[in-house]
């Protein structure tokens, strides 16, 4: 696995472990980095930056985009995925738009459902077709 999907996987582990104990990201990675001696990726905490930063922005797209499916109603997985893609897609310019969609989809077919790959990427498409109009 490449660096940069190993870093994409760490930081979906992150976002799921922090929604699931109300904590914040960052202070998640924090304890897990003391607890096991953990070395992190630096991408990791740059996916981790961008989300929570972006986070308003991203779930309002998401919610927009989703069809019929509220952030609340999709799997943890997904949902986590697609943020970390919409992130990817939107505001790091450094990944181009068929690898952030391509990693996310990566991730929940690995992760998640059957029905995942297609959802997730059928909303990630739409963002990307997009993007031009969504950014501020």
């Amino acid at each position: 696995m490449a660096r940069r999907s190993k870093a994409r996987r760490r930081a979906l582990e992150v976002l799921f472990e922090s929604e699931q104990r109300g904590a914040e990201p960052l202070e998640v990675l924090r304890v897990r980095r003391e607890k096991a001696d953990l070395v992190v990726d630096d991408y990791v905490v740059t996916v981790l930056d961008g989300v929570v930063s972006h986070r308003e922005r991203i779930d309002e797209l998401l919610t927009t985009y989703s069809r019929g499916w509220s952030l609340e109603r999709m799997p943890r997985v997904d949902l986590m995925a697609l943020r970390i893609g919409a992130w990817e897609l939107l505001y790091n310019d450094d990944i181009p738009d068929g690898v952030a969609v391509a990693e996310a989809v990566a991730m929940v077919r690995e992760l998640s459902t059957d029905e995942s790959p297609p959802f997730v990427n059928g909303v990630l498409g739409r963002l990307q077709k997009l993007k031009s109009t969504l950014l501020d």
